[in-house]
């Protein structure tokens, strides 16, 4: 008994390609569940198989499945496959049909050319596992109001309410009609005005909670740029060039031992950033360092520190020319 269309058979499930070779390629593309809405019948996702009698060239695949399952090596196999094709070719040719169990039906047409009709029995998609046709009778949905019924408990309500729901009391008290309408008037007029002065009041609180936004960067922008603790005035008098001097050494030695100089670089929300910031300083032959965080929680990073405020001085004009105009001076008191 030959096997060979149940080794293209096992192969399809694993294999979107299967070639016997000399004959054709056998291709399955995945298609997704249906509904059929005339017929109300649902099929699940499948495999459909196709034939292209192009290609012939062997890849290997079913000869060496065919070894491999038979124990035989595979020059025979590919002799087997061979006789299989001859056989086929042989039944085809006398007009006959030609079937290839779980696979479909092989016929040669008026115009003498190679048919191929699929096997629709077998599903070689693994993922529907499981899973069949099945067809469903049309759903229809009736409700039936029963008007008699709503009548007597609307006019039981009309007993105990003001409001009266069935024409005949309406047509009573024609006065309640407009009154509703009235009402329902006043109610949306209401709730228009109050929607709207809703959006003004959104629109505005919107635009000044922008502003104070704005206004609050620009200050914290402000305040990481400042000196918080200015150095006071020195009152200098001039009489000669000698005295002036040792006036000027004497106020920047008594304040080069209370105070720190720093030449910020930056003010950093993420520390991460901030030490970075650090590194690439260092790297420019910069002192770079931390010294804390400020009142806003920014990450400060500074240049150079210095004790000596002429010094500071003289640094800071030149990493502003040269490196940073943005840079500034921060004093710090050490006391």
């Amino acid at each position: 008994m030959n096997t060979i269309d149940k080794y293209i058979s096992e192969l399809l499930y694993r294999y979107e390609c299967v070639i016997l070779p000399g004959f054709g390629a056998f291709l399955t593309k995945r298609q997704p569940a249906t509904i059929q809405e005339n017929t109300n019948a649902f099929f699940p996702p499948q495999k459909l198989i196709s034939f292209n009698s192009q290609l012939q060239n062997n890849d290997g695949l079913l000869a060496n499945y065919v070894s491999s399952v038979e124990n035989i090596s595979y020059t025979d196999a590919v002799a087997k496959l061979q006789r299989y094709v001859l056989s086929l070719r042989e039944k085809l040719a006398k007009g006959n049909r030609v079937e290839l169990n779980k696979i479909g039906v092989f016929f040669t047409s008026v115009e003498d050319t190679l048919q191929f009709e699929p096997s629709i029995e077998v599903n070689y998609l693994t993922e529907a596992f499981g899973l069949h046709s099945f067809a469903t009778p049309a759903i229809h949905r009736e409700v039936k109001v029963d008007r008699e019924v709503y009548r007597e408990e609307v006019e039981t309500i009309e007993e105990t309410t003001p409001i009266h729901f069935t024409p005949e009391r309406r047509n009573e008290r024609p006065y309640l009609k407009y009154a509703a309408v009235a009402a329902v008037v006043f109610g949306i007029g209401g709730f228009l005005g109050l929607k709207q002065v809703s959006n003004n009041t959104i629109s505005h609180n919107n635009k000044e909670w922008k502003k104070a936004n704005v206004e609050i960067e620009n200050r914290i922008q402000e305040a990481t740029f400042e000196i918080s603790n200015p150095l006071p005035a020195i009152n200098l008098t001039i009489n000669k060039e000698n005295n002036a001097e040792e006036s000027l050494a004497t106020n920047i030695e008594n304040e080069a031992s209370s105070r720190t100089f720093y030449i910020i670089a930056g003010a950093f929300r993420v520390s991460a950033n901030a030490r970075k910031k650090v590194q690439q300083l260092k790297s420019l032959g910069f002192n770079a360092q931390l010294i804390g965080v400020n009142k806003y929680g920014l990450h400060q990073v500074v240049y150079e520190s210095y004790q000596n405020r002429l010094q500071a001085l003289t640094a800071l004009q030149d990493i502003k020319k040269n490196q940073n105009p943005k840079a500034w001076l921060f004093v710090r008191d050490n006391n």
